[in-house]
């Protein structure tokens, strides 16, 4: 596959602002804060959800939340996403009726930033569920890593904002950012479908931590591999060993700790090769959890 890479545009003056304050000497101070906004997502004619989000990328935001949801499947014909800024509202349109209003009874609260609703038949979108047994070279994730580090981002200019990135090999096809995890995981899926990107050889790279709809909703976008720097909840280790996802955490320096799907491991890195914790980039780059 060739294409540019879409990756995280800090330049772009909607999504953070200046406010000026006063440091800890006293002094005054000016910094870049995110904006955050309101996105209410409509499947044809029904309201689904309000989503927090820094408001970029709302086509593939609205998208990637129904599919993941299980409101949308992939077999869905979408026949259009209309966004009204001024509104700050996103109807995805479909050829056929779809059936919410059941769904919609089920919506639970989850542990996520911002849009963390769930609903409770996602799980059921994991029975029988079987992800590719594509090898993942453990060398990828030391190159991985470093790029997503060294990418000018939204975090480096603002904090407070989580990023997401899929990759292939050791390239990085897509990287997102939002105030919740969940919204860049979901921008990810929307950008895969519109762009029939397929999953089975996909690495996930999310720098939140590995939560329960975290590991549901990568499986349920088929990708066998999902890393993080960030650490594990019991029940995200629970379901990743239930369906077989790659699930690897802690991933700091040198070191890291896979949970589930061990069998996928190819270790071909030389450690010798890898600088111990350099503090000075885990500081630049590390996310808030």
């Amino acid at each position: 596959m060739t294409m540019t890479p879409l990756l995280p545009n800090p330049a772009d003056p909607r999504l953070s602002r200046a406010v000026e304050g006063i440091d800890e000497n006293g002094q005054s101070k000016s910094i870049s804060v995110i904006e955050e906004r309101p996105l209410t997502i409509y499947l044809n004619s029904q309201e689904i959800v309000t989503a927090m989000t820094i408001g970029d990328h709302p086509e593939y935001l609205a998208l990637g939340f129904l599919l993941n949801q299980g409101m949308l499947k992939a077999s869905d014909q979408v026949t259009g996403i209309d966004f009204d800024e001024e509104l700050e509202v996103v109807v995805v349109r479909t050829a056929g009726v779809t059936d919410v209003e059941s769904k919609l009874e089920k919506k639970t609260r989850t542990s996520g930033c911002a849009v963390g609703t769930v609903f409770g038949d996602m799980m059921a979108g994991l029975e029988g569920l079987s992800l590719p047994d594509t090898p993942v070279h453990t060398s990828t994730f030391y190159d991985l890593s470093f790029q997503i580090n060294h990418t000018p981002s939204l975090y480096m200019e603002t904090g407070a904002i989580h990023g997401t990135a899929l990759c292939q090999g050791r390239e990085v096809l897509a990287y997102m950012e939002d105030v919740g995890r969940h919204n860049a995981v979901d921008k990810i899926a929307g950008w895969m479908h519109l762009n029939n990107v397929p999953a089975a050889d996909k690495i996930l790279y999310t720098t939140g931590r590995l939560t329960s709809e975290m590991v549901i909703k990568t499986s349920l976008m088929g990708i066998p591999t999902l890393i993080s720097r960030s650490g594990f909840t019991a029940w995200g280790v629970d379901i990743a060993q239930q369906v077989g996802l790659t699930l690897i955490g802690r991933m700091r320096g040198k070191k890291f700790i896979c949970l589930s799907g061990q069998h996928r491991l190819v270790f071909d890195q030389d450690l010798s090769q890898i600088p111990d914790d350099n503090k000075k980039m885990q500081r630049k780059g590390a996310r808030n959890d």
